[in-house]
């Protein structure tokens, strides 16, 4: 997230607890945790590095580091090669990644803008754009529809084409 706030200062922010707690859900392993640092993610276990590398188990919380320009495909491609979880990056529907994505998916919550955590705990300003949460099986799905009932965002479920599919 660092190009959303003084580019550069830091590639740490933090989603804020209202998001977990809309979610109503615990993850066995948050995958792109800071190392030394404390989190808002109800997980059991945290992966602070190599995390590409790592071998990932159970339900998943992914808020990766976003990065340049095409940062993201890596973790979302193993995100969803791993297939049971919740990701987190901007709502950037015009991208490559995000519409390959959108092909693996099996929902989507758009959420307004988030304040993220500074990693000194302050809240930081409004990024330039939402936030899309994808999920990927079915206790994710259910933790979607969970946070967009209680208003964090609205739900959409992707139609893939046949084209979209292959591309996948």
């Amino acid at each position: 997230m660092s190009a959303w706030e003084t580019p550069g200062a830091s590639d740490e922010w933090f989603t804020p607890a209202y998001v977990f707690d809309a979610l109503g859900v615990r993850f066995d392993m948050d995958v792109a945790s800071p190392a030394g640092l404390t989190t808002n993610v109800p997980a059991d276990t945290f992966i602070t590095r190599d995390s590409l590398t790592t071998v990932w188990s159970g339900f998943v919380w992914m808020n990766p580091p976003f990065g340049g320009r095409n940062g993201l495909a890596p973790w979302l491609d193993k995100f969803f090669d791993h297939g049971n979880g919740i990701a987190l990056t901007p709502d950037r529907t015009s991208t490559p990644w995000f519409r390959e994505a959108w092909a693996r998916t099996d929902m989507v919550l758009f959420t307004p803008k988030i304040r993220f955590i500074r990693p000194d705990g302050t809240e930081g300003v409004s990024p330039a754009n939402g936030t899309a949460l994808f999920a990927k099986g079915p206790m994710a799905v259910a933790a979607l529809v969970h946070a967009a009932s209680g208003g964090l965002g609205i739900i959409a479920r992707p139609v893939a084409t046949e084209k979209m599919r292959a591309a996948a």
